[in-house]
């Protein structure tokens, strides 16, 4: 049985006589970046054009703008990148916090002393056609920085190590150098725009080396550009998520509970399209969120016109605060651990939290219809909202962390109890699973997103 939205995509449109149907209705998903650009294809791209011979007898320089300056040896791509110096204080899970979409245009500092001890695994994937190992298809960060980098490896899903895979990846990455000192200065002037140059030492004088990710609008680089659907076999609910940058166990948190997903891009007007869907889901992503109003006023056209549930995580979570007339701040250095202390203000419990953002919402600013959800412990920062008499809350921080902690995972669970109940509570029932039509026409990946450095003077 199609549905309304599948019938509507079957409608002719106005169009040249050598234009199929099939392409027609695809084209009429497309984001109005892809109309704009020129669609990239239902498939992800087979080449990566980023990719360097290994840099690993070069040295390796790592310069701070306005700061210190630090030697160490390469093991990456043999590129020079400018970004936004940040740093991250997890343990494990180096491969998935790499393919973080929402680490775009930034260079990562691992605190962790040894890094790539159990190299990098394969690209497989699992039985919903999600990456078993990644966040997404490529690495999402502009470059690496480690105390010392493990040129062998042990592991039984490991393929190659760290330093292959940047180089694979187009990625420069040093090691050898004070991440400790790196790390001191990053929580003393706050996070920082920085350079990593393989070769001879960069001109820290030359101010125009350093490209601020600030200054751009990430989640255009990372939203899949046409719709693309996940599907849960014999799944009573289907969602629609707008993605940021969404990461892989997000749609897989999903889609395992019973709920098959299809994937939107950022700036889609979704509040058109809502009651053909049981709840919609905003995903993490990268950079500022006030550079995406699109999506602030498609979400708040939806909450207007619509009692739909919704959930939000991270950017997710400030984008739909922004849509209610809530302030966000920059934070000076930001949350970016698998160990970090949040409240849940409702039950008085604290839950290990994974985090990874530079921007929070000023919770003295949120509407008398919300209140505040979760707290972090660490720096008294919002970590999530929630409505008073509505199925509509966010979270900061990641309920589907990888690799761990799992201890919010249920806001999964709490997310479809609310959607199934909703869908009890409708007067005529309303069958909204995605149809034949709609799983043959769409893509079952992201579509036409290329990971494309922000700059690069190699």
């Amino acid at each position: 049985m199609l549905s309304k939205l599948a019938v509507g995509l079957a409608k002719p449109a106005a169009k040249p006589a050598l234009v199929s149907a099939r392409a027609a209705s695809q084209v009429r998903l497309l984001s109005s970046d892809a109309l704009a650009g020129g669609s990239k294809g239902r498939k992800m791209p087979v080449q990566n054009h980023r990719a360097t011979a290994p840099a690993s007898s070069l040295p390796g320089t790592f310069t701070i703008r306005d700061g210190p300056v630090f030697r160490g040896k390469a093991f990456g791509a043999n590129a020079n990148i400018s970004g936004e110096a940040v740093f991250t204080t997890s343990l494990v899970g180096y491969p998935e916090s790499m393919t973080d979409p929402s680490y775009r245009g930034q260079i990562l500092v691992f605190t962790q002393p040894l890094i790539g001890n159990y190299g990098v695994p394969s690209s497989e994937r699992d039985e919903f056609n999600l990456l078993k190992y990644f966040e997404s298809p490529h690495v999402q960060c502009a470059g690496v920085v480690v105390s010392d980098v493990a040129v062998n490896y042990s592991h039984w899903t490991a393929v190659e190590s760290l330093g292959q895979w940047c180089a694979r990846e187009g990625v420069p990455a040093i090691s050898g150098v004070d991440t400790r000192a790196i790390v001191t200065h990053l929580r003393e002037q706050g996070s920082s725009l920085a350079r990593i140059t393989i070769g001879d030492e960069y001109d820290a004088d030359e101010d125009e080396g350093f490209i601020d990710p600030g200054q751009i609008n990430l989640v255009k680089r990372v939203s899949t550009k046409a719709p693309f659907v996940v599907e849960s076999p014999g799944a009573s609910l289907h969602i629609a998520l707008i993605d940021c940058g969404v990461k892989e166990n997000i749609l897989r948190s999903l889609v395992s509970r019973g709920a098959s997903v299809t994937v939107f891009p950022y700036n889609y007007p979704i509040h058109k399209v809502a009651q053909h869907y049981d709840g919609v889901f905003i995903s993490n992503g990268p950079g500022d969120p006030t550079h995406c109003q699109e999506t602030v006023y498609n979400l708040a056209r939806l909450m207007e016109s619509s009692s739909i549930p919704i959930m939000g995580i991270c950017l997710g979570h400030q984008l739909l605060a922004l849509a209610v007339g809530a302030r966000t701040i920059k934070l000076k250095y930001g949350n970016r651990a698998h160990n970090i202390p949040a409240l849940d203000l409702t039950t008085g419990q604290c839950h290990i939290t994974s985090q990874n953002h530079g921007y929070a919402i000023d919770a003295s600013t949120l509407p008398s219809d919300f209140k505040e959800y979760f707290v972090n412990l660490n720096d008294g920062s919002n970590e999530g909202m929630l409505h008073k008499t509505r199925p509509i809350f966010s979270t900061q921080f990641h309920p589907e962390a990888r690799g761990g902690p799992m201890d919010s995972s249920y806001l999964f669970d709490k997310y479809l109890q609310s959607v199934q109940l909703a869908k009890s509570n409708q007067t005529v029932y309303k069958d909204n699973r995605p149809s034949q039509f709609m799983l043959d026409i769409l893509s079952k990946e992201r579509v036409g997103v290329e990971p494309v450095p922000l700059a690069s003077s190699a």
